[in-house]
Parts: C-alpha cells; sequence; structure tokens
C-alpha cells in the first residue's frame, strides 16, 4: 500500500505509523485537526487537505505521495518511524516495559 486516506483520528494514525504508511489527511474534528498537525508538521510522513474534498485536489495529492520525490521522502521517513515502533513494542522495548510497569502498579493494590 503506497499510502492511506484518512481523517488523522489517533487510532488509524497509529496504524499508518506501525505500518509504515505515509498519509493523506483530511481531517474533520478538533483532534483531528492536532493529529493531522502534528503529523505533517513534526513526523512530516502526511499530506493535509485543508480544504473540501475536491476531485483534482485529491489527485493532486495522491500524485505528490506516490510519483513525486516529496513522495517518495515521506514514504523514507515512514519507513524510519515503523522501525522505531518496532525497537520500541519488542520485549525490552521502552513501550513494552512501560506497559509492563503499569501491569505491576496496577496489580501492587
Amino acid at each position: 500500500m503506497g499510502g492511506f486516506l484518512s481523517h488523522c483520528g489517533w487510532n488509524y494514525t497509529l496504524e499508518s505509523i506501525y505500518e509504515g504508511i505515509p498519509m493523506i489527511c483530511k481531517p474533520c474534528f478538533e483532534d483531528q485537526r492536532v493529529n493531522a498537525r502534528y503529523v505533517s508538521h513534526v513526523w512530516r510522513v502526511d499530506l493535509e487537505l485543508e480544504n473540501e474534498l475536491v476531485r483534482g485536489e485529491v489527485e493532486k495529492a495522491i500524485r505528490r505521495l506516490m510519483v513525486d520525490k516529496e513522495g517518495e521522502a515521506m514514504r523514507e521517513r515512514a519507513k524510519n518511524l515503523k522501525e522505531k515502533v518496532d525497537i520500541c513494542i519488542k520485549e525490552d522495548g521502552s513501550s513494552s516495559d512501560a506497559l509492563n510497569k503499569l501491569v505491576e502498579m496496577i496489580m501492587s493494590f
């Protein structure tokens, strides 16, 4: 899969990052706008559609993502993020350790 058109809800955003797939984002509600802005400006793995969904604009975004050098760079950054996620979630990774500590804390009550 070369890209994912998303409203940029956090679950879909995490799924895209986990799979190493860049996004075309069209946020609808408040938290989605924040997520899209972060993914676009910090991680730089999405193209954000700010206007209404118009056929020509979606087509341009798909071409930018799939054909242009900009999209190639986004795919590479998405791949790098995926590799970082894989390190974090494996046993003894930071996310795995944090989850284990949370379970230990809950079990201590």
